[in-house]
């Protein structure tokens, strides 16, 4: 059993309001209630956080004792150096994820300081994205998935 973490940054708390064209109407509360289901159906604990302050999420990511995250780093993507400086740290292997597609919006958003450290990539799936997240975790540690450079 892993223990994995999922991590969303700044705005992510509007999830259902925010954007609905971009971002769904599913809240956040009810994806992590039904991603934390799907996370003990597979036999991992799970655990979630959320903050629009990057300080906090940096002290996050570095007590963590997650063996997997799941990181939604939000606007922060395009612009955190230290939370990119904190991930290397702690060097917990994770998936950075977006809801939307961040190469099908503004210029200013293809950019990530996350994606060459990531295990992988996902966006534009929506909450769906999460799950294939999951799923990835739980064959990291129970199939050896090898990861390809």
């Amino acid at each position: 059993m892993a223990n994995i973490l999922v991590i969303n940054g700044p705005n992510m708390n509007l999830l259902g309001s925010r954007e609905p064209e971009h971002y769904g109407s599913e809240t956040l509360p009810a994806l992590n209630l039904r991603l934390r289901r799907f996370c003990e159906e597979l036999g991992h604990a799970y655990a979630d956080f959320q903050s629009n302050h990057e300080g906090q999420l940096i002290d996050r990511v570095q007590t963590s004792t997650a063996d997997f995250i799941i990181l939604n780093p939000a606007a922060l993507t395009h612009t955190s150096i230290a939370l990119r400086d904190a991930l290397l740290a702690v060097n917990i292997p994770f998936i950075e994820i977006h809801v939307s597609n961040i190469f099908r919006r503004d210029a200013f958003r293809h950019h990530s300081y996350f994606s060459d450290i990531a295990l992988g990539t996902i966006a534009g799936l929506g909450a769906e994205g999460y799950f294939s997240a999951l799923r990835y975790a739980h064959s990291y540690f129970t199939k050896n998935v090898l990861i390809r450079s």
